[in-house]
């Protein structure tokens, strides 16, 4: 099966949205935008081996591409329309592809996102990589950069799931959920859109709460206190790992998804937490019942 078969077989498909004039097939996509709408274009990139286990179910793989995306996409307030996928393939059979497009097209269909092209290659491990272009309306795309002193901090749902589900699919150890935070993550789209008008920046939380909190505070140019009791948790991760080990992973872990931002102390949005509050100067403090710990805020580092 060449390059022309394996398109044709798995990603080919009929646009179903009205602004797709020319889809997967030409040398480029044709889309249609309206006045006043802006595009948010992001990327992302999954190796085998770094940012999954190579015995990583296919259908997951695909699924988790296109979630990972969709993430940076509600972080600033967009809503997904068009995506392109580059795949490199190593060995893997036409089953794999099969159950790969599946994955991708579930996260696709629940977003209502088209694949609109893309490239197919050939390799030594698995590259899966989309770039996803969403739209905003006119100066409304949330940023890293709005964050202002006296803001809240919030957090969205809980933290430090699927990076200790990580830690067990490596370990061979079985977490439903845990492991289900990390192979299928939630992108908070439609929380994004709530934020608009509401938040002053925001970021999504990909490579660990304390360092991705850091990458706000920098762009903002202004620091943070912390109180780290304060930072959501699930009750699985604390039955399942001691109160040492589940902090670890809440403060460090990354592959959450969910959405850190800044904004009023009254902001009205529901399964937001606050954490903690900015503060003038650059220092971000973490305090644990009042006292200050030390806390390493690199997160996951490529090329570290």
């Amino acid at each position: 099966m060449d390059e022309f078969e394996l398109i044709r077989r798995y990603f080919a498909r009929d646009a179903q949205a009205s602004d797709v004039i020319v889809g997967i097939g030409d040398d480029g996509a044709v889309l249609e935008l309206a006045p006043g709408i802006q595009q948010v274009q992001v990327i992302d990139t999954m190796v085998e081996g770094v940012h999954f286990p190579s015995d990583m179910a296919a259908a997951d793989v695909g699924y988790r591409v296109v979630a990972v995306n969709l993430s940076d996409i509600a972080a600033m307030g967009a809503k997904p329309r068009w995506m392109t996928l580059a795949l490199t393939l190593a060995d893997q059979d036409e089953s794999w592809v099969d159950q790969f497009a599946a994955g991708l097209f579930d996260a696709a269909r629940e977003y209502d996102v088209e694949l609109v092209g893309g490239d197919t290659t050939s390799g030594k491990v698995i590259v899966a990589t989309v770039h996803m272009t969403g739209v905003v309306e006119e100066g409304a795309a949330l940023l890293r950069s709005g964050a202002n002193v006296g803001d809240t901090v919030f957090v969205t749902g809980t933290v430090g799931d699927a990076a200790a589900g990580l830690a067990l699919l490596r370990d061979g150890e079985r977490e439903e959920y845990l492991q289900r935070r990390f192979l299928r993550p939630r992108a908070r789209v439609a929380k994004g859109r709530e934020l608009i008008g509401q938040a002053s920046a925001a970021i999504d939380l990909s490579d660990g709460l304390v360092g991705d909190l850091r990458k706000l505070l920098d762009a903002s140019g202004v620091g943070a206190d912390i109180d780290i009791e304060c930072i959501p948790t699930s009750e699985t991760l604390r039955q399942r790992f001691t109160a040492e080990e589940a902090l670890e992973f809440a403060l460090t872990g990354g592959d959450d998804y969910e959405l850190l931002f800044t904004g009023p102390a009254d902001i009205d949005i529901d399964d937001a937490t606050p954490i903690g509050m900015v503060t003038a100067g650059t220092d971000l403090r973490c305090r644990l019942n009042g006292e200050l710990v030390e806390v390493n805020d690199a997160g996951y580092r490529h090329f570290a």
